[in-house]
């Protein structure tokens, strides 16, 4: 009995030590800190490594990780300025600095700041209307970190980054929205048609007018070219005029039988009788007058000389009637002269008037 009770001694000390050796060495994990107490009050921080710990009286209350961590949470009703609701869902990036005010000083940081995420979140976006939540969200984060920040110093909590992942406003909402976005696309694109035809329509313009130019410099040229090729023919005219010696009559014939031209086309109306046809028309029935006057040798004269030669010589067939004498006579005798003379004389042609010339009494 004795050595059985010996062995069981032996192994109850060594089990004893075993335990103890194993309670007393502590192994810390990197980027980790173990709060310790020892008879149930704070006693150290344990830092990363191999570390010794009295059995019994020292006892590991927590286990704290130092990395940064990322929380997300989920979405929260907020409602801004001009009363409208929306949802918003954020996420915190925060880091333990004091693992002994992380541990004592808050029971739940990681619920302490989806609160105090919360509250904050309400009063910032409860001054903004909805518009200016949406396009203002670095501002926001902004304001949110400072204010997690500046609350969560005091428990050994550093908040690095707050951001507002989603905001959404309700579905009556975003429907309006919508319908927004869809008339301001429909009016750029409006405009930028508006434009485009704007500009087709200056550069059509500006093509018209270039083109106009072109033609009317062209039609210049050709005007400048056709005149001096008239003027030539004027001239060449002119002066075959000149060589050929054409006096005033035949000037004045040519003028007349261009008049009828001018009347010409369907469009004339009136016709304004130009001012030198009085001089041409004097120049012709000129013409005319010097070959009837008697003396100038012209048909007159030779009407005249055919009286004298009856009475001298007389015609066949017809008796030589004496010429009376000159004297006094009675009115008979004179219509008995007339009457002979009319029976034995040629008519004298009558001088023609420049009217007679216009009108066509040379025809008759």
């Amino acid at each position: 009995m004795s050595v059985v009770t010996a062995i069981l001694v032996v192994l109850i000390v060594v089990l004893s030590v075993t335990y103890f050796l194993y309670r007393s060495v502590q192994i810390v994990p990197q980027a980790s800190a173990q709060v310790v107490e020892r008879f149930g009050r704070y006693r150290r921080t344990l830092e990363p490594g191999l570390r010794f710990l009295v059995p019994v009286a020292d006892t590991i209350r927590a286990t704290v990780d130092m990395r940064e961590q990322v929380v997300p949470f989920p979405p929260q009703e907020v409602i801004t300025e001009d009363n409208l609701l929306v949802y918003i869902d954020w996420v915190v990036y925060y880091q333990v600095t004091d693992p002994r005010r992380a541990t004592y000083e808050i029971q739940n940081y990681v619920q302490a700041i989806e609160y105090l995420v919360s509250t904050t979140l309400r009063n910032i976006v409860g001054g903004m209307d909805l518009e200016r939540t949406l396009t203002s969200r670095d501002e926001v984060n902004t304001d949110l970190r400072d204010a997690l920040d500046s609350a969560t110093g005091p428990w050994g909590i550093r908040v690095n980054r707050v951001e507002l992942r989603t905001i959404q406003p309700n579905r009556d909402i975003t429907e309006a929205m919508e319908k927004q976005v869809r008339a301001e696309r429909e009016r750029r694109a409006t405009v930028l048609q508006a434009e485009g035809v704007k500009q087709a329509e200056i550069l059509r313009a500006e093509g018209d007018r270039q083109s106009m130019i072109l033609k009317a410099e062209g039609e210049a040229k050709a005007a400048e070219l056709r005149a001096g090729g008239e003027a030539m023919a004027i001239k060449k005219v002119f002066e075959a005029i000149h060589e050929g010696d054409a006096d005033s009559k035949l000037l004045s014939y040519q003028y007349l039988q261009m008049l009828p031209k001018l009347a010409e086309g369907e469009a004339n109306k009136v016709w304004i009788v130009p001012s030198e046809l009085g001089k041409a028309v004097e120049g012709i029935g000129g013409a005319f007058s010097k070959m009837n006057v008697p003396g100038q040798g012209g048909p007159a004269d030779q009407q005249r000389d055919v009286p004298a030669a009856a009475e001298t010589s007389g015609e066949p067939g017809r008796p030589a009637v004496p010429r009376p004498a000159s004297g006094p006579s009675s009115p008979a005798a004179s219509a008995a002269s007339r009457e002979q003379d009319r029976a034995t004389h040629t008519p004298r042609p009558r001088r023609l008037s420049p009217a007679d010339v216009l009108y066509g009494a040379e025809d008759e």
